[in-house]
């Protein structure tokens, strides 16, 4: 049982007779008051979608939920649902676009190492991989003679998110971007 200061967004935790996965957590540290944090936590129960918010001491326990994580590939938007396809078995997924809209910022065709998360057989998020490959659909001209350590520029990315990039980086290059701090981390190899 951990305690609130150590669970992670995208934790599923038992809590008032259900199962809810953890969708963001706030960090406070109340003026006036000795000691301890305070982590507000908005959750949503995996069987109803009922949105929760609660705020937990950082040395309250919190149950984790048996969760279940299987290797995925994106497959296709349907509405407004994303389909993932299993691995190994080709069993397809669905997950509400609202509910990872922050996870497809890092998501297209090519992306390898998505695990789905799966709360008694019902997905209820998507756990990527440290770092995602993507194409840089615009961008600033390249500047000939530009270094690495030099100034940054926007670059727009093919699933919509934008990261900063070395002046050297250019419209069509593929990219190595970090999913936890949505940073550049260098250029993809090319394959």
């Amino acid at each position: 049982m951990p305690k609130a200061s150590e669970v992670k967004k995208n934790t599923a935790i038992e809590y008032n007779n259900g199962v809810y996965v953890i969708r963001d957590i706030e960090r406070s540290v109340p003026q006036g008051r000795a000691g301890g944090s305070l982590y507000r936590m908005r959750m949503y129960n995996v069987v109803t979608g009922q949105k929760v918010d609660e705020t937990f001491k950082d040395v309250d326990m919190l149950t984790l939920a048996d969760l279940v994580r299987q290797g995925v590939m994106f497959s296709y938007i349907d509405l407004d649902e994303c389909v993932f396809m299993d691995n190994e078995d080709y069993t397809l997924f669905h997950l509400n676009k609202e509910s990872i809209a922050d996870e497809m910022f890092f998501i297209d065709e090519h992306t390898q190492g998505m695990q789905i998360v799966l709360v008694d057989g019902t997905p209820v998020g998507i756990d990527l991989p440290a770092s995602v490959d993507l194409v840089i659909t615009e961008t600033a001209p390249s500047l000939k003679g530009a270094s690495a350590s030099a100034r940054n520029k926007p670059a727009l990315l093919t699933t919509g998110l934008t990261v900063q990039v070395p002046e050297y980086i250019a419209t069509g290059d593929k990219i190595k971007v970090n999913t936890a701090e949505h940073k550049f981390m260098g250029k993809a190899d090319s394959k």
